[in-house]
């Protein structure tokens, strides 16, 4: 029998939010990546959000039990998926695929997205819910290798 998906509520991220969804970015990325200190990271979050916002990004969070689970960003017009970011204890249960499907709802046309090449996880997520490879490049910030990844209907 398949499990039931988790009964998440998407909404818009609002300013209260802020705090506790940067404690998961940090949190989150720190799980998988444990060599890098993601805590000296959370002011670039924090920046990186307010400007993707200001280029006409949204960001979006998951909600269970009036608890922050789940972020997403996403630009409505591009289609461009900054980020999908889920709380480690609930990976793997449905969160990031409530995102997604929230996703492609606001840029039907398709999805874009950066990926790390070394995030195995993150990389077969996408392959399963219908991305493929379109190209290679390098993480500005980090130097690391990436894989485009992009989603049609």
């Amino acid at each position: 029998m398949k499990a039931k998906r988790p009964a998440a509520v998407v909404r818009p991220m609002r300013a209260e939010d802020l705090a506790e969804t940067l404690d998961m970015w940090v949190a989150t990325w720190q799980a998988a990546y444990p060599h890098i200190d993601f805590s000296a990271r959370r002011g670039w979050a924090r920046d990186r959000l307010a400007d993707v916002e200001r280029t006409g990004s949204i960001s979006l969070i998951a909600l269970l039990e009036g608890r922050i689970v789940g972020a997403m960003m996403l630009n409505p017009s591009t289609g461009y998926l900054d980020q999908i970011v889920v709380a480690t204890e609930w990976q793997g249960r449905g969160i990031a695929a409530i995102l997604l499907a929230e996703g492609r709802h606001i840029a039907p046309p398709g999805l874009d997205l950066h990926v790390n090449q070394d995030n195995a996880r993150a990389v077969r997520f996408y392959q399963k819910h219908g991305f493929i490879m379109t190209g290679e490049d390098i993480n500005p910030l980090s130097g690391a290798p990436i894989f485009r990844m992009s989603w049609r209907p």
